[in-house]
């Protein structure tokens, strides 16, 4: 996507610097920074401190990491150095865990002079790999809100809910949950997007960046808004992403999902998960039993980052001296909450059936596992 009328990925190969170059995500949506990751701890720096979020760019970075590791030293070794290294990194998102394990399996029975250009070629596909993806459920999303929008007035848009930031800064290029609204905007689809703040890193502030950047009407309102507006019929769909999808359709995806699912449930309004196929575990059943949940520092809710008054990016405590800070980065969504599954092979019910009708080749994973 563009900003500033430049195209960019969320993450990209420098051929002249041999080096991968990353947007920051830190600064925005004030300051857009690049940054170059030159080692194996910059890749996992820029993971945990989410310079790079996202299960799908999650599962990007963890690709050149391992190129990165393999042009180091290829032994089969320091390969599993370097998967344990950053394996660690974050444990909820899927993907991380699938690049990691499709780079070592690709790249071990190599012979070792041959796994440094084999290790930056497979990330390279991947990444591609990820844009076509997300290109895909975009197009099988736009089907859906192009039947709601047959059913409203000329001219009046489909108003569409989401949570957290499933944009293209979240994957390598057009976003999941996002790229639907993307492609009905560029239909000429008229849509208004309901942006949820998501505390406690305000994640839906980088969803407004996007929108506004591509012209796309939205608002953005607290995390307690959706189910009033749902209430008053001001929300005809909700769409999210999802870091893990059981092989059954629970959906983990950023903390209060599983509300905004519950308050749709309860107000008759479909809930899609945009869902690219490296997301699904098959080897997992319960979502709620099984995944496990990323407890992150209780500074990022104590305190909150902002543009202060003079223009300046800076910090406040928004919380008494003393109090402490509980902060679960995700939850689960069961899936008799999810209307559908949009995935880049089209769209299915949150189902064991659902899925592996979709994705037979894959599905028998998990008799595997």
């Amino acid at each position: 996507m563009k900003v500033n009328g430049t195209h960019y990925r969320s993450l990209w190969w420098d051929d002249d610097k041999a080096a991968l170059q990353i947007i920051d995500q830190r600064w925005l949506p004030h300051e857009f920074r690049i940054q170059q990751v030159d080692t194996l701890q910059d890749f996992a720096d820029a993971i945990v401190e989410m310079r790079v979020r996202g299960a799908p760019l999650i599962g990007a970075t963890a690709a050149y990491g391992m190129a990165l590791a393999a042009k180091i030293d290829p032994s089969n070794a320091h390969l599993d150095t370097a998967w344990e290294f950053l394996d660690k990194t974050r444990p909820t998102a899927i993907n991380l865990r699938w690049a990691l394990n499709r780079c070592r399996a690709h790249l071990l029975p190599l012979p070792e002079a041959d796994r440094p250009a084999a290790a930056l070629k497979l990330a390279h596909e991947i990444s591609d790999e990820d844009v076509g993806i997300n290109h895909s459920i975009g197009q099988n999303g736009l089907e859906i809100i192009r039947k709601i929008a047959a059913g409203k007035k000329d001219g009046e848009p489909v108003r569409i809910l989401t949570h957290c930031n499933a944009g293209w800064i979240a994957t390598v290029d057009w976003g999941t949950a996002t790229s639907p609204m993307y492609q009905a905007h560029d239909a000429g689809i008229p849509i208004h997007v309901w942006v949820d703040e998501t505390r406690p890193r305000n994640q839906g502030a980088l969803t407004s960046w996007e929108l506004g950047s591509h012209g796309i009407p939205h608002t953005y309102i607290t995390d307690n808004a959706g189910g009033h507006l749902m209430q008053h019929g001001l929300v005809d769909m909700v769409i999210v992403g999802t870091d893990r999808t059981t092989r059954r359709g629970d959906v983990c995806n950023k903390i209060g999902t599983y509300l905004k699912a519950l308050a749709a449930k309860a107000n008759n309004v479909p809930f899609y998960v945009a869902l690219p196929s490296p997301t699904i575990d098959w080897t997992v059943d319960d979502g709620v039993a099984e995944i496990p949940i990323e407890e992150r520092q209780e500074r990022e809710v104590t305190h909150i980052q902002g543009l202060t008054d003079d223009g300046k990016i800076g910090v406040v405590q928004v919380t008494p001296v003393g109090t402490p800070g509980g902060n679960p980065a995700f939850d689960v969504t069961p899936n008799h909450l999810v209307t559908g599954l949009i995935t880049e092979r089209g769209v299915c019910e949150a189902s064991a059936e659902g899925l592996a009708a979709l994705f037979p080749d894959l599905s028998g994973i998990a008799k595997s596992a």
